[in-house]
């Protein structure tokens, strides 16, 4: 089937990308082999990342992309029939059809689009640490108060819950005077110790590294109710996948914390996906704008998680595209995964731009019909050297193609269309409002203050009858009704064996009340705590 034949170009099963001498298809079974769209700054590499996200949404698949400039926001308004676009669909032997695609528009910040949240829980220690900029000491401290809130059951939510489980790890100052008393804090003190020399110094240096992520917006970012991310793997009414946008313009100004949420979103989607092996089409596609940042100074622990996800994803169905300026901004063991590659001009002004332009050069499969390092240099704006994986799953040789047009807007929405999107937005009200249930704040406040035991005993011993005595069982089950210096076997068992009772006895609450709630119970019983290749929460 030819371009003419289809509408809008596309087929069932491919996407049509362009057109030179040979035209460029995308085939959608092979569109998990990832890709990498690259080129220097106003050669069209949005034009290209909104024509491929068009393509997977009216093949009703889910696209998630961020969007640094704005213009990708208008892909969900209708196309304008303007000359020169109407020309260049002429050109390809298309009809020009304008057409507009159902979106969801978040940011972290909530200003923009409905807010972004996950749990400090959730980002785990090492991506927390890579957003800190942690050395290898700092981020060995962290990784001890993760291990001592999941032993003790404290659930960090927000940042303040960082502060404060931080702040119990410091081991007292000094030798306290004979009638001083124990610390309320003194187990949690203790078992810090016991994973390593914890420093007043070092923690100090990971508060005042907080406050740099807070004085950057990331407050907003922490908290619930936490992402849900089967919102982004939805399609409309017509069979069509949405297209999620993330607003970026603000968040790129924190390239760090920018880098480290979508990795996070990757990492949870490579946790909580099944194995899907080959699929017609993949279940979502995931465009990485401005890619060079995720890879910055990265420590080699993180380059082989990163590594391990882009490669094993693709087995859940995900397809990861990278978009950066240069080939060589990405590091070659994650570059020998990117299979579909479409490379718009480069200019060879310094030495480092040389090197990019052979690097690229030599990464396309040669065509004897091209000079494919002097093509990349002369390449017009909105054309591009493609080249996508064929049937058997090897790179097409390289063509020369002009990119088809998109069907949607090109360029930014207004304030007033983003508004409306918003209002009818299928997740409106659901993440719009952010809840500050107690956590690990809350109840180290209460240890400290010396009322929690009180109230927990005088609950489960004050008479009650049948109620005051299933009180005293859930207490001892729980460890309610002890000594918090030492877990009771009811803890113990609790703590090993949560995860099924929960399933079996809670799960149907969870599941409809929903992740935040989830996450607020099953913290407070003690549930044990499984970290997954980025050091998150596996949710099992």
């Amino acid at each position: 089937m030819t371009a003419q034949d289809s509408k809008l170009g596309d087929t069932d099963d491919k996407i049509f990308v362009g057109k030179g001498d040979e035209q460029a298809w995308l085939t959608l079974a092979l569109a998990n082999r990832h890709g990498l769209v690259t080129g220097a700054t106003g050669t069209g590499k949005t034009v290209t990342l909104q024509v491929m996200a068009e393509g997977f949404a009216r093949a009703g698949v889910p696209v998630f992309a961020a969007d640094i400039k704005g213009d990708l926001s208008g892909i969900s308004e209708v196309g304008e029939a303007k000359d020169f676009i109407v020309k260049r669909a002429t050109e390809m032997g298309l009809k020009f059809q304008p057409d507009q695609f159902s979106t969801v528009f978040w940011d972290v910040f909530g200003e923009q689009g409905h807010p972004v949240r996950a749990t400090v829980t959730e980002m785990g220690p090492l991506l927390l640490a890579r957003m800190l900029d942690l050395n290898d000491v700092q981020e060995g401290v962290l990784n001890v108060a993760f291990r001592v809130a999941d032993d003790n059951g404290l659930t960090l939510i927000d940042m303040k819950d960082l502060r404060a489980l931080l702040d119990a790890i410091v081991p007292d100052a000094g030798k306290k005077a004979a009638d001083a008393g124990e610390s309320p804090l003194a187990d949690i003190k203790k078992e810090a110790q016991g994973f390593g020399n914890v420093t007043k110094a070092t923690v100090g240096t990971i508060q005042r590294q907080l406050l740099v992520l807070e004085n950057q917006g990331a407050t907003k970012f922490f908290g619930e109710p936490a992402l849900t991310l089967k919102d982004f793997m939805k399609t409309d009414r017509d069979g069509r996948g949405m297209v999620n946008i993330l607003v970026a313009d603000k968040l790129l100004q924190s390239p760090r914390l920018y880098a480290t949420f979508l990795l996070w979103m990757l990492s949870e989607l490579f946790e909580e996906l099944p194995e899907a092996g080959d699929l017609p089409k993949p279940k979502l596609v995931f465009f990485f704008d401005e890619a060079h940042l995720l890879f910055n100074d990265a420590p080699k622990a993180l380059m082989d998680k990163i590594e391990q996800v882009v490669r094993l994803i693709r087995s859940k169905g995900v397809g990861v595209y990278f978009v950066t300026q240069n080939p060589i901004d990405v590091p070659d063991r994650v570059l020998g995964q990117l299979g579909n590659r479409v490379q718009h001009a480069l200019r060879a002004f310094t030495p480092r731009d040389q090197k990019a332009v052979a690097a690229a050069a030599q990464t396309f499969r040669p065509n004897p019909k091209l000079d494919t390092a002097k093509v990349i240099m002369e390449l017009g704006k909105g054309e591009a050297l493609v080249s996508f994986l064929e049937g058997n799953g090897t790179p097409a040789m390289v063509e020369r193609v002009m990119i088809r047009p998109p069907s949607a807007r090109i360029g930014p929405i207004t304030p007033e269309e983003r508004k409306a999107i918003m209002d009818a937005s299928p997740v409106k009200g659901k993440y719009d409002t952010a809840v500050d249930a107690e956590s690990a704040y809350e109840m180290i406040q209460k240890r400290i203050a010396g009322t929690a035991a009180t109230a927990d005993a005088g609950a489960a011993g004050g008479g009650g009858g049948i109620l005051g005595q299933i009180g005293s069982i859930v207490g001892t089950i729980f460890g309610t009704n002890v000594k918090r210096g030492r877990l009771s076997t009811g803890q113990v068992i609790a703590r090993d064996v949560t995860r099924s009772v929960t399933n079996q006895v809670i799960g149907g609450m969870a599941a409809n009340i929903g992740k935040s709630v989830a996450g607020q119970v099953g913290g407070s019983i003690g549930r044990t705590l499984v970290r997954g290749a980025l050091g998150g929460l596996l949710r099992r």
